[in-house]
């Protein structure tokens, strides 16, 4: 890891740096906050965040506000980007398609399937990276928004021995059903649903039998709500389940950083009860 950036941020250090990713094979960007606890070299726990379309590691830093209660809190953030990039990876000019949308998958379909391993990134090779260079209390949570939301929801019910909580604002919560995932897991999966199913939180939801924490915020004023959230869908399958997930919709909020930044406090201090 090369450090390219750092600022003094709420007596704590924001970080950046470069590194190669094997699981990616292209040189990828990531961003770490260390709350001043870790100045002592205290053993600290982390927060994942996965951001949406469009966005890279840069978004959540810069807008979210997040790390004056991080600092408060004791917790290291790391934010990955949402892709791999570089002029030899694939890409697309839709928007919600190739680099800036991963989807927090790993493809099996030409052209994507050489690059886009997102899942193995945050899954394998990021937690032995990040022990490898920092003092980890070995406890960690994940939160994300839209696109990241659902790869919060769906790593962290793959995976949930790994993760003490997870957050999500305005997630994509059952994209098999609707357009932007019908779309990205066409071109990354191929048609055969049923491999749809390891990326769709509501059929995970479904199937597991190890109950996580979770906290759902939705804007209610969300231009994307109807058509491609659906955090009704995700409520249907936790009680089926009796699990219980608490979902909130945040009447006039949209899907911007504005609503991000109003109630990130909330899901930090959510993931810090859980994470002791």
């Amino acid at each position: 890891m090369t450090l390219t950036e750092e600022h003094r941020l709420f007596g704590g250090r924001q970080q950046r740096y470069s590194h190669y990713s094997a699981s990616l094979k292209c040189d990828m960007t990531l961003s770490i906050y260390l709350p001043p606890q870790a100045e002592d070299n205290t053993p600290l726990p982390l927060v994942y965040w996965l951001s949406g379309l469009t966005c890279s590691d840069e978004n959540f830093t810069t807008k979210a506000g997040a790390q004056r209660i991080a600092a408060e809190l004791g917790l290291i953030l790391v934010i990955p980007d949402t892709s791999p990039r570089g002029e030899h990876v694939a890409n697309d000019p839709a928007y919600d398609l190739g680099q800036g949308a991963g989807f927090y998958l790993n493809a099996t379909q030409a052209p994507w399937a050489e690059h886009f391993k997102m899942d193995d990134y945050i899954s394998q090779e990021l937690p032995v990276l990040l022990a490898a260079n920092f003092n980890l209390s070995g406890k960690q949570s994940i939160c994300g928004h839209s696109m990241g939301g659902h790869g919060a929801l769906t790593l962290a019910l793959r995976n949930p021995q790994r993760f003490s909580s997870v957050s999500a604002f305005a997630p994509i919560v059952n994209p098999s059903q609707v357009p932007w995932g019908i779309k990205a897991f066409s071109h990354y999966l191929g048609d055969d649903k049923t491999c749809w199913q390891q990326y769709d939180s509501c059929y995970l939801l479904s199937q597991s039998t190890h109950q996580l924490p979770i906290l759902i915020d939705q804007g209610g004023a969300d231009s994307f709500l109807p058509e491609q959230l659906q955090p009704e869908a995700f409520c249907q399958a936790a009680q089926a389940r009796n699990w219980p997930v608490k979902v909130r919709i945040q009447p006039g909020y949209d899907h911007s950083y504005y609503f991000i930044a109003s109630f990130i406090e909330d899901h930090l201090r959510f993931h810090a009860k859980h994470l002791g």
